[in-house]
């Protein structure tokens, strides 16, 4: 009968066609739809299929339910509808439909639920008339006469209060105004009813086409843009290529040094295990060490101050030649006086 798929009602805004006429548009977000089965004349009646649309959680789901989203292969949907005909009877259970099925400039049928108003009068219900607003009137928004006596009762049809809005409302030969894959958006023109998030069902127009071949699922595979891919490499190699020439190095070197400070170390404790046997056939080999360091330290600190000592000595027989003794000074100065 159709081709369709379920989306949410975004809201209104508007667009520039190619005439440059400013023309409104309703958004709808339509995800892939995903269908959950698929059915035939041989085994219900009739040719549908079944698709569901945006996720939920699996706690929300009946296990019925859970069993047939299981079998297609897809997390659980919040929305799940009929599309009846032939036109998408090629997709199979699991595969996706998406909003590329329409084209720019088709004719589509738009099906939602519309607000709901609440309990309203007949007036604002049914568009009526009120009465005289004077005083002495007695009629001002009553819905007015109920009709003859002679059914004894109110005839089927009767305008009166009651319910307003919350109703199936079908609004047909809407234009598609433009298709964007990589959003998953269809631009309708004119208005859509129902609320904002409220569920749309969107499908080819009955009074504008004829009766449509099954479409191939193939001709609606998206390919995915060459140019995000492009720019992912780009971002992780810059890091990648600047950690090499700054760390690399660093890294490498540091081992590099300290492999000879670690070599050289067994190399001087080597020493004086060589030097233990000479002195004192021990059997182990650290023991005589630590006993060599003693033996040479303690002549070292007899012999600074038995060489500070004579130094000490030096000194004072300098002064002493230095300074003239009392008795030459005397002779001295007599010497001075005879002259």
């Amino acid at each position: 009968m159709a081709k369709g798929i379920l989306g949410t009602k975004l809201g209104m805004t508007q667009v520039f066609n190619d005439a440059g006429k400013l023309v409104p548009v309703t958004v709808v977000q339509c995800e892939p739809n995903v269908v959950l089965q698929k059915k035939t004349i041989e085994t219900d009646g009739y040719d549908a299929v079944k698709v569901g649309f945006k996720d939920k959680r699996e706690a929300l789901v009946s296990k019925p339910l859970k069993g047939q989203f299981k079998n297609a292969n897809t997390t659980p949907k919040r929305y799940i509808k009929e599309i009846a005909g032939k036109e998408l009877s090629n997709f199979e259970v699991g595969q996706e439909i998406k909003v590329n099925i329409f084209n720019e400039g088709e004719a589509v049928d738009v099906t939602g639920t519309s607000k709901g108003k609440g309990f309203q009068g007949v007036i604002k219900r049914h568009n009526q008339h009120r009465g005289p607003m004077s005083h002495g009137s007695h009629y001002h928004r009553l819905p007015g006469s109920m009709g003859s006596i002679d059914p004894n009762h109110v005839r089927p049809g009767k305008n009166l209060p009651g319910h307003m809005g919350f109703e199936t409302v079908t609004i047909q030969n809407l234009e598609i105004v433009k298709v964007d894959i990589q959003e998953n958006l269809l631009l309708v023109k004119g208005n859509v009813p129902g609320p904002r998030k409220g569920l749309v069902v969107i499908k080819n127009a009955v009074k504008h086409d004829k009766e449509l071949a099954p479409l191939n699922p193939e001709d609606f595979v998206v390919v995915e843009a060459p140019e995000p891919v492009e720019e992912a490499p780009v971002e992780e190699a810059a890091p990648a290529e600047e950690a090499p020439a700054e760390e690399a190095p660093a890294e490498e070197a540091a081992p590099a040094e300290e492999a000879p400070a670690e070599e050289a170390a067994p190399a001087e404790e080597a020493a004086p295990a060589e030097e233990a046997p000479a002195e004192e056939a021990a059997p182990a080999e650290e023991a005589p060490a630590e006993e060599a360091a003693p033996a040479e330290e303690a002549p070292a600190e007899e012999a600074v101050p038995a060489e500070e000592a004579p130094a000490e000595d030096a000194t004072a027989k300098e002064e002493n030649e230095e300074t003239p003794s009392s008795d030459e000074a005397k002779d001295d100065s007599s010497d001075e006086e005879k002259k």
